[in-house]
Formats: structure tokens, C-alpha cells, sequence
């Protein structure tokens, strides 16, 4: 099972706190183990101005209010800049499937700041790791449902509503949802 390009939408029993109602995209995923983004937890009290400062950056007035989002628990101090445009291609982003791409080069946000980055993009600061067969174990012990990444849901969802957003993107309706896993 390959879910790159895939969301991961965490189940009302989710164990980790950290990962409760998140919406995670799969950046990549392989005999490796996995990669992805939290896309809908920002970090409170944190702008982009934040980050722009602490790189030196300039940013114009309408960059600097940008959101941060906590991308997950592995390498908090890293950026991440989830976007579709694939001008930025020759700086050697992550391709993703469903044409998404991953950058972590400051020139990206410089582009950002200046207004001539991507327009659409999410911010992240770290992300979550799977080891080996982990997700698929995860997944198999209840602990999330996946579904298909559209642009709308990526970056045109409102943080707080992506999680019943992802859900009803696959016909589930959250209130029918169980903390409780079971077999038949």
C-alpha cells in the first residue's frame, strides 16, 4: 500500500494527543516507512513574521500574517512549505502525487515574503515519521482513515473545520464516528 498523496485523518481513539483530529497529508511513503504534514494544527501564537524574522527575512505586511502550522513532533526547528506551483521546481522539491510539492529552502520563503512564492501554501514546522509497516499497523488498529487530497481540502479548508471536512470527503459523518475499535 503506497499513500502518497493521500490523507490521513485521525480517528476519534487516536492514542497521541498530538496527532487528536489531525488531518495529516502523506508526503511519502514507501518499504521506508512514511512521511507527512499535519495540515490543520496551527501553533498558536506564532505568525510567519516569526519565522521570518529568525531567518532575516523582510517579509511584506500581507506575508508576515501567514499561519505556522505544527507539522508534527519530528524536527520541530525545520520548515516545510507545502504548495502546488510548480514554478519552484528548480529548487528540487518533493514531488507529491495529486500535484503537490514539498520545499525546505530558505529561498522559498524569501519568495514567500516577497509576494512571488507560491499563492497557495501551508507552513509547517517539523513532521511526523512512521518506521517500517507502523502507519499500516496504525491504520489497521483503528487509528486512521484515509482519503483522497484534493486542493480544496489542502489549502482552502479552514484548520478548524478540516477534520469534519476530510471525514465528509469520504462520506463519513463525524458524529457517527467511535472511539472504540472492534472485529467482527
Amino acid at each position: 500500500m503506497d499513500l502518497t498523496g493521500q490523507l490521513l485523518i485521525a480517528m476519534p481513539g487516536m492514542d497521541d494527543p498530538r496527532f487528536a483530529r489531525s488531518v495529516v497529508l502523506i508526503c511519502a511513503h514507501s518499504d521506508a516507512g512514511a512521511m507527512g504534514l499535519m495540515i490543520n494544527k496551527p501553533v498558536r501564537d506564532m505568525a510567519l513574521s516569526e519565522v521570518f524574522s529568525r531567518m532575516e527575512i523582510t517579509p511584506s505586511e500581507a506575508a508576515a500574517q501567514g499561519s505556522v502550522y505544527f507539522g508534527g513532533p519530528v524536527e520541530t526547528e525545520r520548515g516545510f512549505v507545502l504548495h502546488r506551483d510548480a514554478a519552484r521546481a528548480e529548487s528540487d522539491p518533493l514531488v507529491i502525487p495529486g500535484g503537490y510539492l514539498l520545499t525546505a529552502t530558505q529561498d522559498i520563503l524569501t519568495d514567500l515574503a516577497t509576494g512571488q512564492g507560491p499563492s497557495q501554501f501551508v507552513f509547517a514546522l517539523g513532521y511526523a515519521g512512521w518506521a517500517p509497516e507502523q502507519l499500516e499497523g496504525e491504520i489497521a488498529q483503528n487509528g486512521w482513515l484515509t482519503a483522497p487530497a484534493s486542493p480544496d481540502l489542502v489549502f482552502a479548508a479552514a484548520h478548524d473545520a478540516l477534520w469534519d471536512a476530510a471525514l465528509r470527503s469520504i462520506g463519513v459523518d463525524p458524529i457517527t464516528l467511535s472511539g472504540a475499535a472492534g472485529r467482527a
